[in-house]
């Protein structure tokens, strides 16, 4: 009986994965749009809505990657601009924003988080989670090999309690940026773990998507889902 519940312990504390396959592209220029035709070598993925409340706003992903970096591009349904950080890593989690978590070695607990909002500010963050004790630093130094970023507001201004329509988010992280982790640069066959996420404050609380399931935070690295490279 031993075996069993050790057995049943680890498929609750892993669950079942997923699997990305990333496809390959041309390094290309971003506008915030995401209307490059690169874009059209991989599909839209949408994220689950984790909380009650709020509106079930349609939240969307792609992910490519390059000989230069990786791109990702959200996409995301939304009434108002819930926030009001317009500096680069304030605590902008506090508001509406998109994430991604990359991890690019699952056998150490050091993994990247970034962070972006509709008002086109950035959260760039290194983390560990050892048992639960975690922490975060920002690179250093960034303006060398700082990610590219660009937003596009739909049906609204980018300012501060904005009614809008959505937003997209369309992001380039830089091999170099990423160099502190093992399992760097990623080529074909590699694989990662990773989350894509959204915070939502316009109920008046926090409410949370992802793309790979969490209980109660997004640094629950072991729920990741699979990134493979192709």
């Amino acid at each position: 009986m031993s075996g069993l519940f050790v057995l049943i312990s680890l498929l609750f504390a892993c669950p079942p994965d997923t699997l990305y396959v990333v496809p390959r592209c041309d390094d290309f220029s971003i506008n915030g749009k995401g209307d490059h035709p690169q874009w059209e070598k991989t599909a839209w993925t949408y994220l689950q809505k984790l909380d009650k409340g709020g509106r079930n706003y349609a939240t969307r992903f792609k992910i490519l990657y390059s000989a230069k970096g990786i791109y990702v591009l959200f996409e995301g349904e939304d009434n108002r601009i819930t926030s009001n950080y317009t500096k680069d890593f304030d605590k902008i989690f506090k508001a509406d924003v998109f994430e991604v978590f990359f991890h690019p070695n699952p056998d150490e607990p050091l993994y990247f988080e970034y962070e972006v909002s509709p008002l086109n500010k950035e959260l760039v963050l290194f983390m560990t989670n050892r048992n639960q004790s975690i922490s975060g630093w920002a690179p250093w130094p960034y303006e060398k090999n700082k990610v590219r970023k660009k937003v596009t507001i739909y049906g609204g201004a980018m300012k501060p309690g904005a009614a809008i329509q959505s937003w997209r988010a369309e992001i380039f992280f830089p091999y170099d940026l990423l160099s502190p982790f093992q399992n760097m640069p990623p080529v074909k066959g590699t694989r990662w773990k990773a989350n894509f996420c959204r915070l939502d404050y316009d109920s008046g609380h926090m409410v949370k998507w992802a793309w790979a399931p969490i209980d109660t935070s997004f640094h629950e690295y072991h729920r990741y889902y699979s990134l493979l490279f192709d």
